[in-house]
């Protein structure tokens, strides 16, 4: 009989224990995560990889000599692995960190509290803030399922707006998914929407508009891409108060560090403010290198380059080297139109740079193929076959199939031109296949 108490008693306080576990397993895998480190690695020599996944998913209570442990490993004190910051410093932490650029701790953030079992009126809006920081980094499969639910969620709720948003995102990720007409049916849906009453925040409308113009552009609709962008830009007030932004950011995570968590959620949340207010400088630099590359496909040479050179003061100014990567390319197609294959290879290198640098593979793709194309202007086939052998094994290497279909048919091209021409009709056939899946 005293045995099967004592193992109700035990039973019972793992019951008891399970929530600390959890919300404390939560904090080190999104510690760990943040660190860059896989279990394995943060187990070391005195734990195993089993009792790392364990401790992260609430199975186990760690004792205090583990926690130390961990927390040596992390660099972090232990408190905070232990301490109760509460859900809505969490929640804003993870807001503030989508805002201020840094996704990958976003996404960090927002997997953990969906995993924390959000409520249902809490649960579709983190799924939105995920899908935003899964397309930001690229990662298009799961930012689609992400924002499919969310918008479903919010759809049922009759939150017509905020749904909106959502499907802004889903088209997002169905267009880093090479998926262009079920990205561009979304993004229309959203404007015959707002043209029926829905009010929806201005910039949402700018960015429903930036994106349907690269699909016009990619689709050989100049014209329409122009329309599109012309309409965003007089959508478009220009506001600095991204730095005000930033200051309050910091000063919020300084509070928290301090312990002061009604000051840290005071700070954070007038930061959140002026990040949002702010977001239309982002825009207004994507607008104009969209502009620059429409007016580069319509032959305009001068307005693209007025319009790039206000892209790159722009993202210059917000410090997004991400995007920079993107003006630097658009520079490098309108100096290869303008006849400097020279200046569009030095512009391409800056590009790749700036690409690797930021983990931004479309622009990196892009850069080659311009370099390339320099390399083939100035008549070094050779140096513009290798450049493109490159690019094509980067590009089937991570699936970008519209990028690759472009650059296998200018490889076959070169292929011809150096009398390959066997090789230039496998190349071709496999551009087709491409094109085809």
């Amino acid at each position: 009989m005293t045995t099967v108490a004592q193992n109700r008693r035990s039973r019972s306080r793992a019951e008891a224990d399970r929530p600390l576990a959890r919300r404390i397993g939560v904090r080190i895998r999104a510690e760990r995560q943040r660190a860059g480190l896989t279990q394995a690695a943060l187990a070391g020599d005195r734990y195993t990889k089993a009792y790392i996944s364990a401790l992260e998913n609430g199975l186990v209570k760690p004792s205090m000599a583990a926690l130390n442990f961990i927390a040596e490993r992390l660099g972090l004190p232990v408190t905070r692995l232990l301490e109760d910051e509460g859900p809505a410093w969490t929640r804003l932490e993870a807001d503030l960190r989508l805002a201020a650029g840094e996704w990958r701790a976003a996404a960090d953030g927002y997997a953990a509290l969906l995993e924390a079992d959000p409520s249902p009126s809490i649960r579709p809006e983190l799924l939105r803030g995920f899908a935003e920081s899964l397309c930001r980094l690229e990662r298009g499969t799961e930012a689609l399922r992400a924002a499919a639910e969310s918008a479903m969620l919010f759809s049922s709720a009759g939150r017509q707006a905020d749904a909106a948003l959502a499907r802004y995102w889903e088209a997002n990720a169905l267009y880093e998914l090479e998926q262009a007409d079920e990205s561009g049916a979304l993004l229309r849906r959203i404007l015959d929407d707002v043209a029926g009453g829905l009010e929806v925040e201005p910039d949402l409308t700018v960015r429903v508009l930036i994106a349907l113009a690269m699909i016009e552009a990619r689709d050989d609709q100049p014209e329409k891409a122009l329309a599109h962008l012309e309409r965003a830009r007089s959508l478009v007030p220009s506001l600095d108060t991204r730095k005000r932004a930033l200051f309050l950011f910091s000063l919020a995570l300084n509070y928290r560090e301090l312990g002061d968590l009604e000051a840290a959620m005071t700070s954070g949340t007038r930061a959140l403010a002026q990040f949002r207010a702010s977001s239309a400088d982002y825009e207004v630099a994507a607008l104009e290198n969209e502009l620059a590359l429409v007016y580069l496909g319509l032959g305009n040479l001068s307005r693209a380059r007025t319009h790039s050179h206000a892209a790159r003061i722009g993202f210059e100014r917000l410090d997004n080297e991400r995007y920079l990567a993107h003006v630097a390319e658009t520079e490098a197609q309108i100096a290869l139109a303008d006849g400097h294959p020279d200046v569009a290879i030095e512009r391409a290198n800056e590009a790749i740079r700036l690409a690797d640098a930021t983990g931004n593979r479309k622009a990196h793709l892009s850069a080659r193929l311009s370099i390339a194309r320099a390399q083939r202007a100035g008549g070094d086939l050779a140096a513009a076959s290798e450049t493109l052998a490159d690019a094509a094994e980067t590009a089937r290497s991570i699936g970008r199939r519209a990028q690759l279909q472009v650059v296998l048919g200018e490889w076959a091209e070169v292929k011809a031109e150096l009398g390959d021409l066997a090789g230039a009709y496998e190349l071709s056939r496999e551009a087709l296949a491409a094109g085809r899946g």
